[in-house]
């Protein structure tokens, strides 16, 4: 008997949308450099993390997170992201190309210990695949890049939009291959015709290809944390027998 789980609802999915796509666009604002690209990153990463802070129940207790770094990927995603704000706030004031570098680097940690956190949750098949990872790390960097396109349409980030949407749909396609749910069939349809296919058609009119590439990322982690994560259930292979006396 399977069921749904209940602890992490939309709230809970938005630190993986919004958050996703921040730190995927201060990865990507190293060939922006620019500050507004930063800012409004750091924006989408606080939103997201916000969210999950409402979700939790006694929030006078969400400095717990940081205390164990050795043993929780969410604890290293915490204190990632204290590196990318310390970074990132401090770049729109100094203006220091190194502080940029500092953010983005802080970001694709932030974004690695979100992959591993879902795949670190054994008893939900659709995340603990090994096929997780590489998915949401890919999404992540599709939407960094879908938002740079609404600073810069340079050679640059026209290839970095490319090559990330790219390299979603090839994660999709092995996590497709390794995974069936129901839950995910539209929006994973959405993201090959729509996110990638009709993105890298509209190339050139660089606001829709990224609005396309950014909304169907967006659908398909919101249902693979609320409606793809199914708990395994209870598994008893060996059932006890009553000897015979």
């Amino acid at each position: 008997m399977r069921w749904l789980q209940r602890h992490w609802d939309a709230r809970a999915a938005a630190n993986f949308t919004f958050g996703g796509a921040g730190s995927g666009l201060l990865v990507c604002s190293v060939l922006l450099q620019e500050p507004y690209a930063v800012a409004l990153g750091l924006t989408l990463m606080a939103a997201g993390l916000g969210a999950v802070w409402l979700e939790i129940g006694r929030k006078l207790r969400a400095a717990n997170v940081f205390f164990n770094p050795f043993t929780s990927w969410m604890s290293r995603e915490s204190l990632a992201a204290v590196a990318v704000f310390a970074c990132g706030l401090s770049f729109l004031v100094f203006r220091e190309a190194v502080l940029l570098y500092g953010a983005a680097l802080a970001a694709a940690a932030f974004l690695w210990c979100q992959a591993r956190m879902l795949h670190a949750a054994k008893g939900i098949p659709a995340w603990r695949a090994p096929q997780t990872v590489p998915l949401i790390v890919a999404t992540g960097l599709a939407e960094g890049t879908s938002l740079a396109l609404l600073f810069s349409a340079d050679t640059a980030v026209l290839a970095a939009f490319a090559l990330a949407v790219a390299a979603r749909f090839l994660a999709w396609r092995r996590y497709r291959a390794a995974v069936a749910s129901e839950a995910l069939e539209a929006p994973g349809k959405a993201l090959v015709w729509i996110g990638t296919v009709a993105a890298l058609a509209l190339f050139l009119l660089t606001p829709l290809a990224g609005l396309a590439a950014l909304a169907t990322g967006w659908w398909l982690k919101l249902a693979l944390v609320t409606r793809a994560s199914l708990n395994q259930g209870f598994s008893l292979p060996h059932l006890p027998v009553r000897g015979a006396r």
